[in-house]
């Protein structure tokens, strides 16, 4: 379906970002679509840059694949200065410093943790199209911070920001679809440059965005948007998945297209996974693909290290113990064979990532912690790209591999790794990306071209793999795979988080563990620890849910050494 609405309920692991390049192709290829008047929207830069790499290899260029904050900022940069007369306003750059100026002006002195709860409740409040005293009637306190406050607070902000011809990030959006309602040429322009939508992740999306995009829809029904119900995990930020669970209640004349054969996890995995949401709204009955079952099959014969038991559950007696425990079993399963890079360690919140890197280091596993800078912001990355395309400029001397690696060691590269965990060893593992990137070239590859790769994949935020073992919050892995996948913390008050009350909020932590859980390909292990020094802990609810049907309980001792066939 190349026209009219649209709605793909997609699983996890069901190819949607391929369903949607290549409909968008096909419809381009056709000459349903011209490129320039397509509009593909998702959340963010880096999956914005994933939808145009993909399009490009399809031989599709000029589609306008981008956030919704970057096309609202570029439609206010082109249309503003000829509404006003002048520059749109330059955006705040730190939310939370503003904030602490505005508490000055009224001698409040909050926190630097408050600041940032009060930063995040004013991105609720707009996201949600509220307004301040729509807000302070329902009595929310933050810290020791009344509503009323709380609202004082958020007016002078509000003023602040104003008085220095500023917007915030949520007022981008308010600001682009205020524009699009009060001008009437300003909305027919919209509509006449772009007449085929396309939306990403449309479970996530806010009122405030749902909002925008029907006025860029306008009375035209050409929109196709691609969602799964089940992963849901920014509730706390606005997003409603009500818009993709109704989408064809609210379009009459709507096709809706269920992909659930999953072609990235083993079977057990999906069990898992299905049991974990079982009943739930909008849930998908994902089936792995028969090519999927002989490509493991497959596989598991022709590498050694394969798992027989790709789902099981472990306890421990207290946090050191269990982070111990996985930092050996991932240790073992790396001398086995399987690539660092293969591994990743899920938790739910920030803090557990301090043991775990201790006890990984300590069993000289070199870690990466996704959500930190990006691959081509680090220090020692942004160096190496300034020194390549320096020497891209004088003749060379030798060939071009062997000119990269010059120019590594010209910065303290070298072949020997040093010790796991510290800073050197991160500055090692991202210069060795850089030249694994290079490795990895087409023949003929000029230093000058590499160097432009390089600066495209920046662009486009395309990071090289690392070959490290990944640790990541849930909510970073989202998007994300690995065929090896530890998910620890499944303790009442790690998974569901403590704070999480009421069904609404245990139904968000469900979500986010059925997201971790579905991020593995190959092999899942959930982990939990009694914490018997303290008042002791519970197995997450989420465990029993899930049952012994699609889990098995096995002792931390066969973490280590569970191969194929039991040898």
């Amino acid at each position: 379906m190349l026209r009219g609405p649209v709605a793909v309920l997609a699983g996890a692991g069901t190819g949607k970002t391929r369903v949607i390049t290549h409909r968008i192709a096909h419809g381009v290829e056709t000459g349903a679509y011209s490129p320039a008047r397509v509009m593909a929207v998702t959340f963010t830069a880096k999956a914005a840059g994933e939808l145009r790499g993909r399009l490009r290899a399809l031989g599709v260029q000029g589609v306008a694949a981008r956030t919704f904050h970057a096309a609202a900022l570029a439609q206010l940069g082109f249309f503003w200065p000829q509404l006003a007369g002048a520059p749109a306003p330059a955006i705040v750059d730190n939310k939370v410093r503003l904030l602490a100026q505005a508490a000055d002006m009224l001698r409040l002195r909050p926190d630097t943790a408050t600041l940032r709860d009060l930063a995040s409740a004013i991105e609720w409040r707009k996201v949600s199209m509220l307004s301040i005293d729509e807000v302070a009637a329902r009595g929310r306190s933050i810290g020791r911070f009344d509503a009323q406050q709380v609202a004082d607070l958020s007016r002078a902000y509000e003023t602040l920001k104003d008085d220095r011809h500023q917007l915030d990030f949520e007022d981008v959006l308010l600001a682009c679809a205020g524009m699009l309602e009060a001008e009437p040429r300003v909305a027919a322009a919209v509509h006449e440059q772009y007449r085929h939508f396309t939306v990403d992740e449309y479970q996530d999306v806010s009122p405030l965005q749902q909002r925008l995009l029907e006025l860029w829809l306008g009375d035209r029904g050409d929109l196709c948007v691609v969602g799964d119900a089940s992963q849901t995990i920014y509730s706390f930020a606005g997003a409603d998945q009500n818009y993709l669970l109704d989408f064809a209640r609210r379009h009459a004349d709507a096709t809706v297209v269920r992909l659930e054969t999953n072609y990235r996890s083993a079977g057990s995995v999906l069990d898992v996974a299905n049991a974990l949401m079982k009943g739930r709204p909008g849930a998908l009955e994902l089936v792995p693909a028969p090519e999927r079952r002989t490509a493991t099959a497959a596989s598991a014969q022709a590498t050694a290290p394969a798992v027989a038991d790709s789902a099981v559950v472990v306890a421990f007696d207290d946090d050191a113990e269990e982070a111990r425990g996985v930092a050996a079993a991932i240790a073992a399963r790396i001398a086995a064979g399987v690539p660092p890079e293969e591994i990743a360690v899920l938790y739910r919140a920030h803090s557990q990532s301090a043991i775990l890197l201790q006890a990984l280091a300590a069993a000289g596993v070199a870690a990466t912690v996704l959500g930190g800078k990006r691959f081509f912001d680090l220090p020692e990355v942004r160096q190496a790209v300034q020194a390549l395309r320096a020497a891209a400029v004088a003749p060379q001397q030798h060939s071009f591999l062997a000119a990269v690696r010059d120019v590594l060691r010209g910065l303290g590269f070298s072949d020997d790794p040093p010790e796991a965990g510290g800073a050197l060893r991160d500055a090692w593992e991202a210069r060795r990306a850089v030249l694994r990137l290079a490795e990895d070239a087409p023949a003929g590859t000029t230093m000058r071209e590499f160097a432009d790769d390089l600066f495209a994949r920046a662009k486009d935020q395309h990071d090289p793999v690392m070959r490290t073992v990944t640790l990541s919050t849930l909510h970073a892995a989202k998007g994300l795979e690995w065929p090896e996948v530890y998910l620890v913390g499944c303790s009442e008050g790690l998974l569901p988080i403590s704070y999480a009350t009421g069904f609404e909020a245990i139904d968000e932590e469900r979500r986010l563990a059925y997201v971790g859980v579905t991020r593995a390909a190959r092999a899942l292990t959930l982990t939990w620890s009694r914490d018997a020094d303290r008042a002791g802990r519970r197995p997450s609810r989420f465990l029993a849910e899930i049952g012994r049907g699609s889990l098995r309980e096995i002792r931390p001792s066969e973490m280590i050494g569970r191969r194929r066939g039991g040898s």
